[in-house]
């Protein structure tokens, strides 16, 4: 089996391709554009643990072998680029594609639309042109569970409506799953959506709550609590959603043809402030809180109903959110040398 993982550098790639490594039967090449929506240096060293030298790495079009993972090689292209992506298809004939690359941030896409016009639509069509012109049967794909937007029955579920999305990040979202299903409908491709919900641990993006209210306590500086913290997020944490990927990835190697969204979360929402007490007793530092209003984009609540991803894969997250933070203070520490 011959996997392409798109956004390899990033949080939930990176993870997701240490995991798959590890299955002798499976080859991995992984691809990331490695812009700067944030610090690369924490996509280079992301990749530096996974065998891939941050010199090589920085070539356009050029397959890096890892040092580390036999089975594993990198190439940064971006997928806005339908000429080198129909290359690599042609060349490498993928039997699967996880697509995790895409324009994150939800309040990021109010300031800069175009950037996620052009990843997460321009992107993801010729993701979807490239699978269908190199008869790449298998493509499972990063949604949000913000495209529920204000839905106010919780828990969310994959048959709630979905036609208010409150972000044009969730917008993209929920285009990318009208466009798989169009895929699914009239070539044949099987397609896999991947509603994923407050992903956090080690090596996160820094652009997240868990990263920024870790960077501002230690520093002893404000952290902004939107909402007046009246917030809850089904906080998953990293282990628990690679666990189900591979088992959807494991699951379409059936060669069953269908169109398939699941939310991947821990159906367990936990109250910001209580996130927030868990980071500063995990610290050791109390947090100067700014207490703000809801920002345009955001929702006060989410909350994963996962039955169906159990009942097709047994999936069942395992990570506590004490247990959580715990791994990814540790981590931060480690990581900052504090």
């Amino acid at each position: 089996m011959k996997i392409l993982v798109t956004g390899a550098a990033g949080f939930i790639g990176f993870h997701l391709i240490e995991k798959l490594v590890q299955i002798p039967h499976y080859e991995i090449i992984g691809l990331d554009n490695l812009n700067d929506y944030y610090d690369t240096r924490l996509k280079y060293d992301r990749l530096k643990i996974a065998g891939i030298v941050s010199s090589e790495a920085q070539k356009e079009n050029c397959l890096t072998k890892s040092t580390k993972y036999t089975n594993y090689q990198f190439v940064r292209t971006d997928l806005v680029d339908e000429e080198k992506l129909n290359h690599l298809f042609a060349k490498e004939r993928f039997t699967h594609v996880v697509n995790l690359a895409a324009q994150a941030g939800v309040r990021y896409s109010i300031e800069n639309p175009q950037a996620y016009v052009q990843s997460n639509l321009v992107g993801f069509v010729n993701i979807l042109e490239a699978c269908r012109h190199h008869q790449v049967k298998n493509l499972l794909y990063a949604s949000s569970s913000s495209v529920y937007g204000g839905n106010e029955k919780v828990p969310f579920s994959e048959g709630d409506q979905v036609d208010h999305p409150v972000s044009l990040y969730a917008a993209t979202k929920k285009s990318n799953e009208l466009m798989a299903h169009t895929y699914s409908h009239l070539y044949g491709l099987n397609t896999i959506g991947l509603r994923f919900f407050t992903v956090y641990g080690p090596w996160g993006r820094p652009d997240m709550a868990p990263m920024l209210f870790t960077n501002a306590i230690s520093k002893g500086e404000e952290i902004k609590i939107f909402n007046h913290g009246d917030m809850e997020r089904d906080f998953t944490f990293i282990s628990d959603i690679v666990d189900g990927i591979t088992k959807l990835v494991a699951l379409q190697d059936s060669g069953k043809n269908k169109y398939q969204i699941f939310n991947i979360g821990n159906s367990s929402p936990v109250k910001l402030m209580h996130f927030i007490s868990t980071l500063e007793s995990e610290l050791g530092v109390k947090a100067r809180k700014k207490y703000l209003p809801m920002q345009d984009g955001d929702v006060p609540r989410t909350y994963a109903d996962t039955t169906a991803l159990h009942h097709a894969t047994g999936y069942q997250p395992k990570v506590k959110i004490e247990e959580g933070v715990a791994l990814f203070v540790d981590w931060y520490k480690k990581y900052h040398q504090i």
